[in-house]
């Protein structure tokens, strides 16, 4: 009954909106391939063998395929090193960040705080312009914080951008809440941990997404200002991999040939990169819920 419906559905549309509907469902359908594709690519390149990716590329005789790259990527102490750091690094961020731009979101949705516009310009400005690295890294160095994790947190803990997402969510609650919280003798912390905060769950959970992903993806301050190996995240080991091709000296230690170790880069790539992504392809499916409605609530007014 359902296909019946769509299908009328359809056929109601005059000629024009079909065209459109069409032509954005191929769109789409192309995007979909683009997307699925590579990840299939990497997937399956993780577990062949790196002689027979290169001269046949991927094979479904399973003779050919090889669980090495996992079993040394498992077995290599920095890999779990670099991913405990992501991890631990991506968690405070989120937070921090969330705390913040939740923050300063609250007096910056109220009509009534004077000298909003004043920090609305110091804020849209600094989201076009920047101290630029050299400044930043003197600054981060004056603040003794090189090789610090929280060199690579607090820069970007506030957000110009998610603050206008929050900012335009509170704006769209309705006002009888505060109402009703002043009546009632709540104060302003109070109405806005106790009231304002848990209705914004869609908001806070696409915020602390991004913040994760972004957090998550990051190695250029990382790599600039983390030396110590021990403090460095995962997506410099991966780095190490993807671009410079050098395994961590443990993975290759029973291989002396160049030949051999740049096969077995190659078989490490694609692994590294499903290790590194499962965090992200775990969390999505739980966010997802909260995406339209977080996304769209901050988009309506401007």
């Amino acid at each position: 009954m359902s296909q019946i419906k769509k299908k009328s559905e359809f056929a109601k549309q005059p000629t024009g909106d079909k065209i459109i509907l069409i032509v954005g469902y191929i769109i789409l359908g192309l995007f979909l391939v683009a997307i699925i594709f590579p990840v299939i690519y990497i997937i399956l390149s993780s577990f062949i063998d790196p002689i027979t990716l290169q001269n046949k590329g991927l094979t479904f005789d399973f003779s050919k395929w090889t669980l090495t790259a996992y079993e040394r990527v498992m077995t290599n102490a920095q890999i779990w090193i670099g991913f405990k750091n992501a991890l631990i690094y991506s968690i405070a961020s989120t937070i921090l960040s969330g705390v913040i731009t939740l923050l300063a979101a609250y007096p910056m949705s109220r009509a009534d705080f004077k000298g909003k516009g004043f920090f609305n310009v110091i804020f849209v400005i600094t989201m076009f312009f920047g101290g630029g690295l050299i400044p930043t890294y003197l600054l981060i160095s004056d603040l003794h914080l090189l090789d610090n994790p929280l060199a690579i947190m607090l820069p970007g803990a506030f957000s110009v951008w998610n603050m206008i997402i929050a900012r335009t969510y509170y704006q769209g609650i309705p006002r009888d809440l505060q109402e009703a919280a002043d009546i009632d003798g709540a104060t302003e912390m109070a109405y806005f941990f106790k009231i304002l905060i848990p209705v914004c769950t869609p908001i806070i959970a696409t915020i602390s997404m991004w913040n994760f992903v972004g957090m998550w993806n990051s190695y250029f301050d990382a790599m600039i200002y983390l030396k110590d190996p021990a403090k460095q995240p995962l997506q410099l080991v991966l780095r190490a991999i993807l671009i410079q091709s050098q395994p961590e000296p443990g993975m290759v230690s029973d291989m002396q040939s160049t030949a051999e170790r740049a096969q077995l880069a190659e078989l490490l790539k694609y692994a590294t990169i499903i290790i590194s992504s499962l965090p992200l392809m775990i969390m999505y499916p739980f966010f997802q819920k909260y995406f339209d409605s977080g996304i769209m609530a901050g988009s309506v007014k401007g």
